[in-house]
């Protein structure tokens, strides 16, 4: 009868818990297990030693009850065997015995036996045996239970999500994706309706930049409320993982049309591009690069959707990034030929196949020349020219522009000095410095040592950084900017008005020149504003003691113009395109100057 023994303070037994009985006597142990089975126990019976080590092991009960007396494997035996194993060791054990010699009580007790129960037993007393047993056992077990359920909990969730933005990572990325098609599978076969699957790839535009300049801590902040951004696009219908530092992907299902796509992107670049405060109320603007691939039309498996969606995500890297593409078969030709060019490019130097060409500046005062900007040149063998908009990218990546860099300031240095021990003994040069250059650790011991080796006076080189290298790190720049001063080296701020266009930080950092960037310049014609803002900027550098050169001259109009404002110097294809070192060299001896307006 279920329960027929339960009185007062009889401890509860959890239903269904397996309770192994080994007796060999048959009416006892059928005896307690018709006890047991009355209490909605799952008891189990076992008529031997051996049957009931076997069957412990088997079904691992939450307790086992076992006569001492046995023929073949006594119950000491039984115990000892079953605490070696480390599935059966913990399990509760409960000795059945006949006797009352305290010395056998004492050695079972010592094999680590938990209690004895004389037969013949009384139901009540088996039973109380049996919970109190039973409930140590929870009372012992609960918190490593706890433990342990939180440990599962928390390596589920290392193993499923990043621990820095607390969104999935790849591994539940992939489990999403085959969530998302057997969704999509199943609704097709119900409603008939066809839903489009986009993987998007998205990239933090300038990241290594940003780490550069805020430092881990704060990119780490960036990145957590770049996640929270992305997070607020998360839904049944969207999956959005990290994949790397500065790399997310999002699985996204639309209705079947490209254009919803498209929207959603748009509003996702939106989002992304709006100013962030970080801790020590630094604003800073993120953008982002986004690679799409569709399913199942560009496949139907994760990794090779990825893979083509970050092929699209790259291209659009390559176009200055802060947009999206979808993944054309056309972009693989675009990689390969990049792979190439940045092959070639890591010989190029060696086989001597860079070039400097020389643009002449001229003064607007007299209208002779009075320098020149060394551009770099590419004439590779097989594709002819390659424009510095397509190699010098590269060469930032790649780090080429270190050594690339070094070889124009020598070469210009060098070819300076030529022309100014053969009659232009004034005759200045300009050189562009990348961010890399600027930034490495001896680049001023380098500067020194090219200057040495050339033997040309400091205040004929003039340095050209552009606004944003500047910005990075505005006191650090600022101490090694006044180390190229205190050598005598001219610094000018090129493509003025393109970066952070600040008027105020022109009177931090120790310039001579300040290079007004050539889109100006074209929209002198255009907009009446321009012209305006162009006449400020050189009010404003005279003002700050500067020389202001225009960039990309091409008109009588233009020229007009920056000599009524009293500009100091123009360059462009006016007066001369860059010319390679044979046709400056025939421009300085024809004496050629720029006819003013009167």
């Amino acid at each position: 009868m279920p329960n027929s023994y339960n009185v007062l303070n009889l401890p509860s037994i959890e239903p269904q818990t397996k309770i192994l009985v080994i007796e060999d006597d048959e009416n006892i142990r059928e005896n307690i297990l018709e006890i047991l089975t009355g209490q909605n126990i799952r008891a189990i019976g076992a008529k031997n030693g051996r049957l009931g080590i076997r069957l412990a092991q088997k079904v691992i009960p939450d307790l086992i009850i076992c006569d001492i007396m046995m023929p073949e494997l006594d119950g000491y035996a039984v115990l000892e065997e079953l605490r070696q194993d480390p599935l059966t060791a913990v399990i509760p054990f409960i000795f059945l015995t006949a006797l009352a010699d305290r010395d056998r009580h004492r050695k079972g007790m010592e094999l680590g036996a938990d209690d004895y129960i004389t037969k013949p037993c009384k139901p009540i007393e088996l039973l109380k045996a049996i919970a109190v047993r039973l409930n140590k056992k929870t009372a012992i077990t609960a918190p490593y239970t706890i433990a342990l359920k939180q440990a599962s909990q928390q390596l589920n969730k290392s193993l499923h999500y990043d621990s820095l933005t607390n969104l999935p990572n790849r591994l539940l990325l992939k489990e999403k994706f085959k969530q998302t098609l057997n969704y999509l599978a199943l609704n097709k076969r119900k409603s008939n309706l066809e839903q489009l699957l986009s993987i998007l790839y998205l990239s933090l535009d300038r990241f290594n930049r940003i780490v550069e300049v805020l430092g881990l801590y704060q990119a780490d902040n960036l990145l957590q409320t770049v996640a929270e951004r992305l997070q607020t696009y998360s839904s049944s219908y969207h999956t959005i993982a990290r994949l790397g530092t500065e790399e997310f992907a999002l699985i996204m299902v639309t209705d079947n049309q490209k254009k919803n796509v498209i929207e959603f992107v748009e509003q996702l670049l939106d989002t992304l591009a709006k100013p962030i405060i970080l801790e020590n109320n630094n604003e800073v603007l993120i953008t982002a690069s986004i690679g799409i691939s569709l399913c199942p039309g560009d496949g139907s498996e994760l990794e090779k959707m990825l893979h083509l969606a970050h092929k699209a995500m790259n291209y659009v890297k390559q176009q200055g990034g802060n947009s999206y593409a979808f993944y054309q078969p056309t972009l693989n030709v675009t990689s390969c030929d990049r792979l190439t060019l940045e092959t070639s490019l890591s010989y190029a130097l060696e086989r001597k196949e860079f070039e400097i060409y020389y643009q002449p500046k001229v003064s607007l005062k007299t209208g002779k020349i009075v320098g020149a900007e060394a551009l770099l040149r590419w004439f590779h063998p097989e594709q002819g020219i390659i424009s510095p908009i397509k190699f010098i990218p590269i060469a930032e990546e790649t780090n080429l522009i270190i050594p690339l860099g070094e070889w124009v300031l020598k070469t210009a240095c060098q070819q300076t000095k030529l022309w100014q021990n053969s009659d232009f003994p004034e005759l200045k040069i300009a050189v562009n410095l990348s961010g890399r250059q600027f930034n490495h650790s001896n680049f001023h011991s380098r500067l020194v040592q090219t200057l040495e080796e050339t033997d040309l006076a400091a205040e004929y080189l003039e340095l050209e950084l552009t606004e944003t290298v500047l910005m990075e790190n505005i006191e650090i720049c600022n101490q090694r900017l006044t180390a190229f001063r205190e050598l005598g080296v001219q610094i000018a701020i090129d493509d003025f008005g393109t970066g952070y266009s600040s008027l105020s930080y022109l009177q931090q950092f120790p310039f001579d020149t300040l290079k007004i960037d050539k889109s100006f310049i074209r929209q002198l014609n255009k907009n009446p504003k321009t012209k305006t803002i162009t006449n400020s900027i050189i009010q404003m550098g005279h003002d700050l003691k500067l020389n202001l050169v225009a960039e990309g001259v091409e008109t009588k109009t233009e020229l007009d113009f920056l000599c009524q404002t009293k500009c100091d110097q123009i360059q462009g294809f006016f007066f001369s395109q860059p010319l390679s070192v044979k046709d400056f060299t025939n421009l300085l001896k024809s004496e050629k100057t720029l006819t003013l307006p009167q």
